[in-house]
């Protein structure tokens, strides 16, 4: 079972289609070479079907550009086509360049993300200080949903993996855990091959720079959250030259094994649901299962793992479908009432709303087709790690850290066996200084469940041109969520100004 990725900070939408339909991997964009400039056209079909319509007085413009496979090899003439989306607001003067957008994931879509960000400060998204100054630039990563997509994983595998008990606790459970994993790594091996390195965040981070040129903007200003900050800390050492301004906003710490990695976010999610709980207990008419939230939990849990409820679609609402719905609704502290509610539902039969929760967070539609938002993300992952631990290392762990974080730490653990079959070479990460780079911004929330806020110091002094903003609040990501925040970050992304050293911006 993938438990969690390092996040999507917006909502996304399943894009039609099981993704049989969809560009097969690594099939050139006609028309889009190395190195070109986009062929820019107009593309208001893009926000009409995330959202029905587009931003008032916003411009919607879409292209691709072409990359190497592998940088390595760039005259191979094999390419990805990676798209893009421009959106330009009408108001807009004083140009300073392009704002490059990634949300995370791995797997999340900038282009969705940019769109949504595209509707102002009032609906979540970005200031009109910002859609002012700079064009909006969101990309699909390669092998992401528009950018020849990799898709290798069927939709019953997916329905197994998140129905899956996330602490398979007898060795029977948790073999079938393992001989799912083992499968879908086979899958995905047999269709992609000697591809599957290329899905590599190192790779991703050279398209970039092939973005930059693209727009025309001699440095790039670049907005990234959760894995995003991965993403961006990666370009940072390779082309520390070619930056104007950077905010990672949810770091990831690329110093941490995959292990510790993991660890970090075990500790994060139960840090959360603590705090989900506290906020239960403190306001018990906002919460039907107060006063012990957590005990609803497991106790319903439990119950599931013996006789689930049925649902409208035929699915039965397993331990492992109660524990993505919980782990959706904790990358917002607007998720924790729908929790509440959905969990005391449950209690009385229905489970239409932990469902919901559960196909959000896993890009699951109702015809019961998926994005491949899961499918991006093991590729990405386990191209990018060395260090995987073994089946029985796993094992051990599962018990380990079952006692230190009891509603998380278990399925953590197993959340990292699809990396221990995985067939593709693996390409690292650099984990160093972005020497020659100028200040970049490192956005930490305190609640932050995905991407614990111990990373966003960590990441900023790897790089040594880091500064960290620190909210003190819920949920995953920063920014825009405060007044304070989007303060300290658009005269950061505008006027270049370096926050204030320790600013520390309050929850409200």
């Amino acid at each position: 079972m993938v438990v969690a990725t390092a996040g999507c900070t917006l909502p996304t939408f399943a894009p039609d289609g099981s993704g049989e339909d969809q560009p097969i991997a690594g099939r050139p964009s006609a028309g889009a070479v190395p190195g070109t400039t986009p062929d820019w056209r107009s593309c208001d079909d893009v926000p009409r079907d995330l959202v029905g319509q587009g931003a008032s007085g916003m411009a919607y413009d879409c292209a691709e550009v072409a990359v190497p496979r592998n940088w390595g090899e760039p005259k191979s003439g094999e390419t990805y086509s990676i798209s893009l989306i421009r959106i330009r607001s009408e108001a807009q003067k004083n140009r300073i360049g392009s704002l490059l957008i990634n949300p995370g994931g791995p797997g999340g879509s900038g282009v969705d993300t940019a769109v949504y960000l595209s509707y102002g400060e009032a609906l979540g998204g970005l200031p009109t200080a910002v859609t002012d100054r700079f064009d909006i630039v969101g990309f699909d990563p390669r092998g992401v949903g528009r950018s020849d997509p990799i898709k290798c994983i069927s939709n019953e595998d997916q329905d197994a993996s998140f129905a899956a008990p996330p602490d398979p606790v007898s060795q029977e459970a948790f073999d079938s855990l393992v001989a799912l994993n083992r499968r879908v790594a086979a899958g995905c091996g047999s269709k992609y091959g000697a591809q599957l390195v290329n899905f590599s965040t190192e790779q991703a981070a050279k398209d970039m720079d092939a973005i930059r040129t693209a727009v025309g903007d001699a440095k790039m200003s670049y907005l990234g959250f959760s894995y995003g900050t991965l993403l961006g800390a990666t370009y940072a050492q390779q082309f520390p030259g070619n930056i104007r301004a950077m905010v990672l906003d949810g770091a990831v710490d690329p110093k941490q094994t995959y292990v510790e990695g993991s660890e970090t976010q075990a500790k994060g999610f139960e840090r959360a649901f603590t705090n989900f709980a506290a906020w239960c207990k403190a306001t018990a008419d906002k919460c039907p299962i107060a006063p012990d939230a957590r005990k609803a939990v497991t106790d319903l849990m439990a119950a599931a793992a013996k006789n689930p409820v049925a649902n409208t679609d035929g699915r039965k609402a397993t331990s492992g479908w109660i524990f993505v719905a919980v782990i959706s609704s904790l990358y917002s502290e607007r998720g924790w009432g729908t929790l509440a509610q959905s969990v005391a539902a449950l209690q009385q039969g229905n489970p239409k709303g932990i469902f919901a929760l559960a196909d959000q967070y896993a890009e699951r539609k109702a015809n019961g087709s998926y994005s491949n938002l899961f499918d991006a993300n093991m590729a990405v992952n386990c191209a990018d790690t060395k260090d995987v631990p073994t089946v029985e290392e796993i094992r051990k762990l599962q018990g380990e850290w079952r006692a230190k974080y009891p509603l998380f730490g278990a399925a953590l653990a197993t959340g990292m066996l699809p990396c221990v079959f995985w067939p593709g070479q693996r390409d690292p990460y650099p984990a160093g200084a972005a020497t020659g780079a100028p200040p970049i911004v490192v956005v930490g929330t305190t609640g932050d469940p995905a991407t614990p806020y111990e990373n966003t110091a960590d990441l900023a002094n790897m790089l040594g041109v880091g500064h960290v903003l620190t909210w003190e609040g819920e949920g995953h990501t920063a920014y825009p969520s405060t007044t304070c925040i989007v303060k300290a970050v658009n005269s950061y992304l505008i006027d270049l100004q370096v926050p204030q050293e320790g600013l520390r911006c309050p929850a409200k």
